[in-house]
């Protein structure tokens, strides 16, 4: 179980280059299977999750072509779809969530599909009804064996439909959406997620010769084509990161400008930092947060405590609701943190009150914090990290506590930010790696 020491309790001044979106990577990666033709792809984020799920499409036949360590060539031609009934398959796949993504294009283009219950963060429950719902609303059959939690799809006669999802999931409007450009008919997908993500596979199987009305909207229309062609897609930055990199700068009183963020697809991501008190600029693409001794948190208009809640979007992501919750500790004031979408993403109080905050863990899904104005700095400590987001919230709080702190478990970090030590110790930080 590999380490960070950190060295927290001084200012960072310098730089910061997002990596490209991990959410949107896993999607677009198992889209380039929906086609025989090449397909391209730049920015991509080089983190575990996403290396896993290339080595997946690899073993499943497509030829990986890397031109560099965030640009690719997928080509889907030689598909073996029996690879995906073997044990290896079953051990890679279900160690990454991602790998749920290739079931809808499978589907669309060989009529059957294999998927074992993938991993990911130990977050609460993560269901995937709405998947195999929407995929059965297409003409889809399926079966899930219990004994070895496999999933086995056959879809050899889809049809376009209507179908009102049970609930905005970001990766089951995807995978829907992908098992429908190519299934003969019109479909309809009502309470489609938004998200910037999907917006973007929308725009990229666009350009592959799909027909996509509604984009960006909740309301998606496809009408399925024959074929996909290639294309060449370019990946947004990170909203999640470069929102952690804010609340960094923040809680650390760091000078820092974070480059190329595509600001118009961050969202309500700036207000809500601008509502915690912490102040910024923007300057063309770029986003510069100069060193704040104190930012105090707003109340509502009736003078009550602030809510911080997450929500479908274009409400507030859930992954960053960790990295508030932290930049709160050292804020004048208090807020309540509520996670609406996840169960467990708030256990991890408990290191942060080791440290010194001032928290009060309410349920599974609200917490208060009280700020103090940098009053009751946090203290070092040795704690674990239990998943990719709280796993870097809690590195910003080592950041800002003087002394030394121990964070294991840092492969949960390493899942999904690119290489995060080496680019904060390039802008001052003190971070150190062990084995």
């Amino acid at each position: 179980m590999a380490t960070f020491e950190v060295y927290g309790g001084k200012p960072l001044k310098g730089e910061l280059h997002p990596q490209g979106a991990k959410n949107e990577a896993l999607q677009i990666i198992c889209a380039a299977l929906l086609t025989a033709e090449p397909v391209t792809i730049k920015n991509i984020p080089n983190i575990r999750d996403v290396n896993k799920l290339i080595e997946l499409l690899q073993g499943m036949g497509v030829e990986v072509q890397r031109h560099s360590s965030s640009e690719c060539t997928f080509t889907a031609k030689n598909v073996d779809v029996e690879y995906l009934t073997t044990n290896d398959f079953k051990v890679k796949a279900a160690a990454i969530r991602g790998s749920i993504m290739v079931v809808g294009p499978l589907l669309a283009r060989y009529g059957r599909a294999y998927a074992p219950k993938p991993g990911g963060d130990k977050i609460g429950r993560r269901r995937l009804d709405t998947h195999f719902l929407g995929f059965q609303k297409l003409g889809a059959t399926f079966n899930f064996d219990t004994r070895e939690n496999f999933f086995t799809l056959e879809g050899k006669n889809m049809r376009g439909t209507y179908m009102l999802l049970d609930e905005a999931s970001v990766t089951g409007t995807a995978n829907i959406l992908m098992a429908a450009v190519l299934t003969p008919g019109k479909t309809t997908i009502y309470n489609a997620a938004c998200e910037p993500y999907l917006q973007q596979l929308s725009k990229m199987l666009v350009s592959m010769g799909a027909k996509i009305s509604g984009i960006g909207s909740n309301l998606l229309t496809v009408e399925g084509v024959e074929s996909l062609g290639s294309c060449t897609h370019t990946i947004l930055p990170d909203m999640i990161e470069i929102g952690s990199f804010i609340g960094l700068a923040a809680l650390t009183a760091s000078d820092i400008t974070i480059r190329n963020v595509s600001y118009p697809n961050l969202g309500i991501i700036p207000d809500s930092f601008r509502r915690m008190g912490i102040e910024f600029e923007v300057i063309g693409d770029d986003i510069h947060i100069p060193p704040q001794e104190h930012y105090e948190i707003d109340t509502f208009i009736d003078g009550s405590i602030l809510t911080i809640a997450d929500a479908p979007w274009p409400g507030l992501t859930p992954d960053l609701l960790s990295v508030f919750l932290v930049v709160a500790t050292q804020a004048k004031g208090s807020v309540l943190i509520h996670q609406k979408m996840f169960e467990s993403r708030l256990f991890f109080v408990d290191k942060l009150i080791d440290m010194g905050a001032q928290i009060i863990l309410c349920d599974p899904h609200r917490a208060t914090v009280i700020g103090h104005d940098r009053k009751m700095k946090l203290r070092p400590t040795v704690m674990t990290s239990p998943d990719i987001r709280a796993g870097v919230a809690l590195l910003i709080a080592a950041l800002s506590a003087e002394g030394k702190s121990v964070i294991h478990n840092i492969e949960q970090i390493d899942r999904g930010y690119e290489n995060i030590d080496g680019r904060l110790n390039a802008i001052g930080a003190n971070i150190r790696r062990t084995d």
